[in-house]
């Protein structure tokens, strides 16, 4: 996916399709731009540790970010602007089921506040991130 937001202390969501489903978390950027246009990051070396949790009974079509700033639903496909309209379709479902925001206040809220982020536009498939910062729903929400 290649979405700068991937980061270290982000918590990445992921549909699981498989009874003996595998994990792999691809190379190690010590920075890349948004888009990473020329199919490549600063691309380094790491020795990573990730915490996976199966989340049983839970279903999810599109992979899911949060960190301590936003949250982001992640969309792949082509052309780019299929990949954001999943991207931000997925979000707005996600506000509607887990913040309690009905569909078009969050369609109106995101075209407001919401934040879309490129990351890989290089692969057959594009991705790109939609989010928004927690700070909005915690004023939403008190």
């Amino acid at each position: 996916m290649d979405v700068p937001d991937i980061a270290p202390g982000a918590i990445i969501y992921l549909p699981v399709r498989s009874p003996e489903a595998r994990i792999f978390i691809g190379d190690a950027h010590a920075c890349q731009g948004d888009g990473e246009l020329c199919g490549t990051g600063v691309e380094i070396a790491s020795y990573t540790t990730i915490h996976i949790d199966l989340i049983k009974g839970w279903t999810l079509d599109w992979p899911r970010l949060e960190n301590e700033e936003m949250i982001m639903a992640i969309g792949s496909a082509r052309p780019l602007e299929d990949a954001t309209r999943i991207a931000y379709r997925q979000l707005v479902y996600w506000l509607e089921k887990e913040y309690r925001i009905p569909q078009f206040d969050a369609y109106m809220l995101l075209s407001q506040c919401g934040i879309i982020r490129l990351g890989n536009v290089v692969d057959p498939k594009y991705s790109v991130g939609a989010g928004i910062k927690k700070s909005y729903l915690e004023k939403l929400l008190s």
